[in-house]
């Protein structure tokens, strides 16, 4: 295996980032107020330095059972990313939906850094090291459509933790992005370079920290600094950040300096703000990193917004039934997870608090509000 982040400089960078994460904290079980709104001081915290982790947010049994549904839907992709069959010569998984179910990369390689994929938010590219001899040519990077893909995803995006928290942040009418599910496998999982998420917010008359939303990450795993996603503590009240110079004056070093890995155990929950710098390096280390990630924004930050980052109806715009439909997959989220979980106390999403009687989970639901949701995706 490439030897790459165990030399003597990168242990250092890992030991000095420790160290620098432990000092902040902003981690612990999430706790909520009477009012169900999540703690001030968690709310405090999360708003000054950018991030949070919430430990042991997801069961062990859920766990292993999103586990499961993921290994499978590695198994069955797609070969190369023009392939239509699997490794074992089967049909990919997800031919016959309109996006595309995976994204793929070249092991350990940087599929977007200094490209202009994602509105050209990934300023740099990042150290590429070796894949051994015997490597895959592709690897998936990115599964899309988790709610369809996976029954497991579908009930995971009603988990009232989640959504209690991004109504937390976002107000009770809060709408979502996206969700995909980030696949760094052992050895060849693929790095992403720094980036701020948002594109569309940063030259806005009524521009704050809030404006791009919030990305969750339901970490099935435990992460390591050689897999996780590794944050720049406050820089989501900066704004636009010039990443090229950033790295040009750490003398064209990667691993920047005031960087903090979110160092997480299998089930925890992390929260990280989209304006703030983030990436994750290459994965040439022997532990693997599986990260359920859900995106949520204010629904003012949407409506009448053009779409951005590359979705595919980029002349698209959020108009409200635009922000409806691509919602109603919450409630129908939520459905599915008390119909599956009917013990455990469901979340009241206030712009479905009376419709959710029409947006109960079934076979028929599915075909209309599921199938081809991530085609409505709400990106800026």
């Amino acid at each position: 295996m490439n030897d790459f982040v165990h030399t003597a400089g990168t242990e250092k960078y890992y030991c000095d980032g420790l160290a620098r994460a432990q000092a902040i904290g902003n981690r612990g079980p999430a706790r909520f107020s009477t009012d169900g709104k999540l703690c001030p001081d968690i709310l405090d915290a999360y708003w000054q330095y950018g991030f949070y982790v919430f430990e042991g947010v997801v069961a062990p049994a859920e766990i292993e059972e999103l586990r499961r549904g993921v290994d499978d839907m590695v198994a069955r992709a797609p070969v190369t990313p023009d392939a239509k069959v699997d490794a074992q010569g089967r049909p990919a998984f997800g031919l016959d939906f309109t996006r595309p179910t995976y994204s793929m990369s070249k092991p350990l390689q940087d599929p977007w850094g200094a490209t202009n994929a994602y509105g050209g938010r990934h300023q740099v590219k990042m150290t590429q090291p070796t894949a051994d001899v015997d490597a895959p040519d592709y690897v998936v990077l990115l599964i899309h459509g988790m709610c369809q893909a996976m029954p497991a995803g579908l009930r995971v995006y009603g988990h009232p933790t989640m959504l209690a928290i991004a109504e937390s942040i976002n107000g009770e009418d809060f709408v979502p992005y996206n969700d995909s599910i980030i696949v760094k496998q052992p050895g060849l999982g693929a790095s992403v370079a720094w980036h701020q998420d948002g594109v569309t917010h940063w030259d806005a008359s009524d521009w704050d920290a809030g404006s791009h939303g919030v990305n969750f990450q339901f970490q099935l795993y435990p992460t390591t600094p050689g897999n996780c996603l590794w944050v720049v503590p406050g820089t989501h009240k900066l704004g636009r950040l010039d990443i090229k110079r950033l790295v040009a004056e750490n003398s064209g070093d990667d691993r920047l300096p005031d960087a903090i890995p979110l160092i997480c155990e299998g089930g925890d929950l992390t929260i990280v703000n989209r304006q703030m710098l983030h990436g994750s390096f290459a994965n040439s280390s022997p532990d693997a990193r599986v990260s359920v990630t859900a995106g949520f924004h204010r629904r003012r930050a949407v409506l009448g917004q053009k779409a951005a980052l590359g979705v595919a109806d980029q002349d698209a715009y959020y108009d409200e039934q635009r922000i409806f439909e691509r919602s109603a997959v919450i409630a129908l989220a939520i459905d599915a997870r008390q119909q599956y979980y009917p013990d455990e106390s469901r979340f009241r999403y206030a712009p479905f608090a009376e419709l959710m009687d029409e947006f109960r989970y079934s076979k028929e639901t599915f075909d209309e509000v599921i199938r081809d949701y991530n085609a409505k995706d709400l990106a800026i």
